[in-house]
């Protein structure tokens, strides 16, 4: 297909999207009857007309992105006159094994197709209804257009299917489980083809002894409350013990939001008398290097910048980490030496984002450092071959 090709067939099925959003919301109410409000997994099944509005306009994005495919990264002349030359080309067939995240079905797609992938689709049953419903308009995109619709595929619920997915060795040639922990962790074990882990993300904030506690206030309680179901909200917040007076303002926000948290004992003593008793608690051992996907956070008390970045090293999940402070030194260290995927300074680590960083969408936030790292748009669908073109060489 050529690249004006698949730009059109994006744009034609964001339009479509558009024109189904009733019956894209009435599949979607299905699967939400099945699942209780309380679920950290309910508002990522959710969907809404303005949700689908940004699905649609991301879809677009995607579609204005120049391709990926055939750019040169790098070419030379060698001595004996072969041409080599490095050039981008797409994976193949992609499988995606997911959970309760209908979105995700659109973000793939788009992605695949823009880099030039076909993609098979485990959808986890949660949301079973939503994602038939938005790979049955896809296809009649497809069919209209007289494309082969079998290149976005969506297996049967249930686990024979996801087995058979993990070892389709010789068909699938890359596969990105997101949901989970658990989830990440039963592919990894069990897959037989190669394997791109987008984490859980146990995402830390530390608040620095040279911290601002203006921009402190808005960027704990931003990362915390923007979207709690997500995987770059804010689990664990880390203070220097000089601050410990400022929790009180930080916390009015979080308050108002009804989050939940979990102090250690200095903070407790803080926050005592000063936060509502019902939504305060002292740590526990579940407390650290938990991914709540709620309105709960943790709070650990520090005495310096290394315990601080100890603290991290042990509880995290690689995915964003942050540090609020004025102190350019302890700035520059932290961007060096936190191991993690993506590391803010005076940022919220909500902006963890395709479209935020600019990718267009996402299909996933890779944990790792092989391949892939952070959010994982078109460059990151793609391979590389080497192009050799030669003239009767041969090597003595």
């Amino acid at each position: 297909m050529s690249v004006e090709k698949i730009n059109e067939v994006l744009n034609k099925i964001a339009d479509a999207t558009d024109k189904s959003c009733g019956f894209i919301l009435r599949e979607n109410q299905k699967d939400l009857s099945r699942m209780e409000s309380s679920d950290p997994k309910y508002d990522r099944l959710k969907l809404s007309a303005d949700r689908l509005k940004n699905i649609a306009n991301d879809i677009r994005n995607v579609a204005s992105l120049p391709s990926p495919i055939g750019r040169v990264l790098s070419e030379t002349i060698r001595p004996n006159g072969l041409k080599i030359t490095k050039v981008t080309v797409p994976f193949g067939v992609i499988g995606i094994v997911f959970e309760a995240r209908p979105n995700v079905t659109f973000d793939v797609f788009s992605l695949c197709l823009k880099a030039g992938n076909a993609c098979v689709l485990k959808g986890g049953s949660d949301a079973a209804y939503s994602n038939q419903a938005i790979v049955s308009i896809i296809h009649k995109v497809l069919d209209i257009n007289k494309i082969n619709n079998n290149i976005l595929s969506l297996l049967p619920n249930g686990r024979e299917a996801t087995a058979e997915l993990l070892k389709a060795r010789g068909y699938v040639d890359l596969l990105i489980p997101r949901g989970s922990q658990g989830l990440i962790d039963y592919v990894r074990q069990h897959a037989t083809i190669p394997v791109i882990e987008t984490g859980a993300g146990i995402c830390h904030t530390y608040f620095d002894e040279f911290g601002d506690i203006a921009k402190g206030i808005q960027i704990v309680n931003n990362a915390k409350t923007r979207r709690v179901s997500v995987c770059n909200a804010l689990d664990c917040l880390i203070i220097h013990k000089s601050r410990l007076p400022d929790l009180i303002g930080i916390a009015k926000l979080l308050k108002k939001s009804e989050v939940e948290i979990y102090a250690d004992k200095s903070s407790l003593s803080v926050l005592e008398g000063k936060y509502p008793e019902h939504l305060l608690n002292p740590t526990n051992d579940k407390s650290f290097g938990t991914e709540f996907l709620s309105y709960k956070m943790a709070i650990k008390t520090v005495e310096s910048f290394d315990e601080a970045i100890e603290h991290i090293a042990k509880y995290s999940s690689r995915h964003s980490e942050a540090i609020i402070s004025e102190n350019q030194v302890n700035c520059d260290l932290f961007l060096k030496i936190v191991d993690a995927a993506t590391v803010y300074v005076n940022a919220s680590t909500a902006f963890t984002d395709g479209a935020q960083f600019g990718l267009g969408a996402e299909i996933g936030i890779s944990t790792q450092k092989l391949h892939a790292r952070g959010p994982m748009g078109l460059e990151e669908l793609t391979s590389y071959k080497w192009l050799v073109q030669g003239d009767g060489q041969i090597r003595p």
